[in-house]
């Protein structure tokens, strides 16, 4: 079992990330930001691990994470990609009134960023595209959605991936013109809100999604409109989910029902168990939307799109040592996952894979 550190800071969680190390470099995540909700004063803040895990003369433990710096930030602090501040764009989501050219500020739902390019999205259905060193927008979509975007994520440079409210993913591409997505896929049957998406890092078509009904769905944006692959997840909202960016057969959620999973997929494990390492839960995949699977050139599936019988136990691990308040945000690098819970608690492992 992984060692995880937590830290109660006296804030509600909203947002965690890593911040990057250098490419090819062998050094651990050694910093990590994090943003606020739901406070009287919310911040977004820089924190350093230190030497987590080592024993000091004392025989306890050094290692409570350490605060570096931190910021006040006007409103809730809903997604967070970058830590410094060298650009700002304080009326890029807002409401109209009905025949009323007067504007009232929208939640900025989601973000994400390819330096230099920074796209947001928010409940106002707009899609902006920024640059940082520009002080406009470089494009917006302004009716891009009639519901609320969730969450954006590249697919690759001119294209993204949005999330909705009626459980539909939305493929654009900045390089058309218009406000038409170039593709839809939607789950079937009850429009089930998605919160979170993040896509495969390597293999781009494979995305991961997940929503209000806890299910974790894995789609294929080449093939059909619906998701290749169901998983019965948590037991409330799935906040978040993320592919490790280097180990992407091992996969990470959290939820509002206070739970952070470990889902491991690869598929160089024989046997492999699918028993919820806590509680004896198991979870297999509920269903296959696509059949035509093997058509496709066997080196380029994904263990994730695998319709084998034979892979399709996937082994589940819970990372928290009991159930919180709502887990709001997670980010894996290398051997290290930080999370951020409504219960006003940071947790940090340092040995993801251990």
């Amino acid at each position: 079992m992984e060692e995880i550190y937590a830290k109660f800071v006296s804030q509600k969680i909203s947002k965690t990330r890593w911040r990057p190390v250098p490419p090819g470099s062998l050094q651990t995540a050694e910093t990590f930001a994090t943003g606020s909700w739901d406070n009287e004063e919310n911040y977004v803040s820089l924190w350093s691990i230190g030497d987590l895990g080592n024993v000091d003369s004392d025989g306890g433990f050094e290692g409570e994470h350490q605060l570096l710096c931190d910021i006040k930030h006007h409103g809730d602090v809903m997604d967070l990609q970058t830590l410094s501040v060298s650009q700002q764009w304080p009326t890029a989501h807002y409401h109209t009134g009905p025949g009323s050219p007067s504007r009232s500020s929208a939640p900025c739902t989601g973000v994400v960023c390819d330096n230099p390019e920074i796209v947001t999205v928010g409940e106002d259905g707009r899609i902006n595209l920024f640059r940082a060193d520009h002080k406009e927008a470089v494009r917006t979509i302004d009716n891009a959605d009639s519901s609320t975007l969730h969450a954006v994520t590249f697919l690759r440079t001119p294209e993204i991936l949005t999330v909705n409210s009626i459980g539909q993913l939305k493929i654009w591409d900045f390089r058309k013109q218009g406000n038409e997505p170039s593709q839809i896929l939607s789950l079937t049957g009850d429009r089930v809100p998605l919160h979170c998406v993040d896509r495969h890092p390597n293999q781009q078509h494979v995305v991961a999604t997940g929503g209000q009904d806890g299910m974790l769905s894995i789609w294929d944006v080449r093939q059909g409109t619906m998701p290749v692959s169901l998983l019965k997840a948590h037991e409330a909202e799935m906040w978040e989910v993320h592919f490790h960016p280097s180990n992407p057969d091992h996969l990470f959620t959290c939820s509002e029902d206070g739970s952070l999973w470990h889902w491991d997929a690869s598929t160089d494990v024989p046997e492999k168990s699918s028993l919820f390492n806590q509680g004896g839960r198991s979870s297999t995949f509920l269903s296959h939307s696509i059949s035509n699977q093997a058509n496709v050139h066997q080196s380029l599936i994904s263990s994730w799109l695998s319709t084998d019988p034979a892979k399709d136990r996937i082994e589940i691990t819970s990372l928290l040592p009991s159930r919180t308040l709502s887990v709001n945000s997670l980010d894996v690098l290398g051997p290290c996952l930080v999370c951020g819970t409504d219960a006003e608690a940071i947790y940090v492992t340092r040995q993801l894979f251990s």
